[in-house]
């Protein structure tokens, strides 16, 4: 089986109805996330690359089509219309790096009706998990106020693939390595790592520990000093380092607790033996607001190691995203339920320096100054261009990070800045929800004096 079958059951009945329908012409898309999350001032599109993969690969092959048909307890020539699907659409999308804000479309997909349905599960689970990780990771970043941040997830991220995404992420919003293997070795990135509690347990004392592993590790070495005694094991620590007389790039670390305090008494400790170009790292349940709070205390910390609470985006694990119908076959849709109103039409951000973004149709002409967010990155389910680079991704990162206004860079308290809408698009909205108001309307009309039951609470066209 493809990764065709990675997709909600939903999807598969629907666009099976759709081809016996007929319905085939085009249809758009728009992924976008309605609210960030709490104590978030901005996102960080991501996700991107590994969707357009899904895409330019999506093909309905025969064990596919019996896998949907075990699923719905069907004969497999029942859904023998599904044989061969594969994604022929376009897509428009935000380049991964680029800072994203609420009700903007990060990727509109468009396509025959079949293939852009079958094509959401996938597509928003990378782009949505993605989006949080590499937004979780550039607090950090943002943190740690220039001191270098690495990855240290791995163990505990939602699987190895999550692992080596969040890897990713963290190289392109600044981090400045990972432990993991793979994703360095891959991705050319600078792989980090010290030893285990384990490790030193293993020897009858801390200095047989250390020595041993200077012995085998000729170069700048890292001890964990919080085995035991925090304070004595870095007094050990200092005594081997001394010894080595290995140069700069040599380290202690400390992994639990109260590392403020720690980190001041390490340093006062490494100083007084001479070793004042020993660094100190620290790891330990780390995210954006214990690294702000070390930092505003000034604690002598010289590197950061994020686990865990990064790796899976503790505080705000999911986004309050969608993917949404906007246009069938040229016609615009929208959605009128309470709460989860959707814009119809193609649409475009606009982007001025300093200023709001605004969320458009795809067809304005740009307003004065501003930049258009959108790029066309697959036409013909193929590829318009080659896979960006991690450098690439990181300086638009960069550059889009200093553009944020101080408020929304906060690590507490955040004030995000809220995208407009154009008078176009305010204007499309306004005529598709007094038609789809008055189509229900008389719709019911009609039931009532047929004696029919009522329609539903609410009309639309969508997904």
């Amino acid at each position: 089986m493809s990764e065709a079958t990675t997709t909600d059951l939903y999807e598969v009945t629907m666009a099976m109805s759709y081809l016996r329908e007929g319905m085939t012409g085009p249809a758009t898309f728009s992924l976008f996330v309605r609210d960030l999350p709490a104590e978030r001032g901005f996102l960080v599109a991501a996700g991107l690359e590994s969707a357009l993969d899904h895409l330019s690969g999506l093909r309905v092959g025969p064990e596919d089509v019996g896998a949907f048909a075990a699923a719905l307890h069907r004969p497999p020539r029942d859904l023998e219309s599904l044989l061969g699907l594969r994604f022929t659409g376009s897509v428009r999308a935000v380049p991964e790096g680029r800072i994203v804000l609420a009700g903007e479309p990060l990727l509109e997909v468009t396509a025959p009706l079949p293939q852009a349905q079958l094509a959401e599960t996938y597509v928003l689970n990378q782009v949505s998990h993605q989006t949080m990780i590499a937004s979780k990771a550039a607090r950090c970043v943002l943190a740690a106020a220039g001191h270098p941040v690495v990855d240290f997830s791995l163990r505990r991220t939602h699987g190895p693939q999550a692992g080596f995404q969040a890897a990713r992420l963290g190289a392109m919003t600044g981090f400045a390595g990972t432990s993991n293997v793979a994703a360095a070795t891959s991705m050319d990135l600078p792989a980090v790592g010290t030893m285990a509690h384990s490790y030193v347990e293993a020897f009858e004392d801390e200095e047989e520990a250390f020595r041993a592993f200077a012995r085998t590790h000729p170069g700048p070495v890292t001890f964990l000093v919080d085995t035991y005694d925090t304070e004595e094991g870095v007094r050990v620590a200092a005594r081997v380092l001394r010894d080595l007389d290995r140069g700069p790039g040599c380290a202690v670390r400390l992994d639990s607790g109260d590392l403020g305090a720690l980190a001041v008494r390490t340093r006062h400790l490494l100083d007084e033996a001479g070793l004042t170009d020993v660094r100190i790292t620290v790891s330990g349940g780390l995210d954006e607001y214990a690294v702000d709070d070390l930092v505003r205390s000034r604690a002598p910390v010289d590197v950061y190691a994020v686990g865990t609470r990064v790796g899976v985006s503790a505080d705000a694990p999911y986004l309050d995203s969608a993917y949404k119908m906007v246009e069938y076959e040229g016609r615009p849709v929208m959605k009128l339920s309470s709460a989860k109103v959707t814009a119809p039409g193609r649409k475009q951000v606009f982007r001025r320096p300093g200023g709001a973004d605004t969320i458009g149709l795809a067809d304005e002409r740009p307003p004065r100054n501003s930049e258009p967010l959108l790029e066309t990155v697959m036409r013909n389910g193929r590829r318009t261009g080659g896979r960006p680079t991690l450098g690439e991704c990181r300086e638009r990162f960069s550059a889009d990070l200093a553009a944020l206004p101080s408020a929304a860079r906060r690590v507490r308290a955040p004030v995000p800045p809220r995208a407009t809408t154009s008078e176009r698009l305010g204007a499309l909205t306004e005529r598709v929800r007094r038609r789809i108001t008055e189509q229900v309307g008389a719709s019911a009309a009609r039931q009532a004096v047929s004696g029919r039951p009522g329609a539903g609470s609410y009309g639309s066209v969508s997904s």
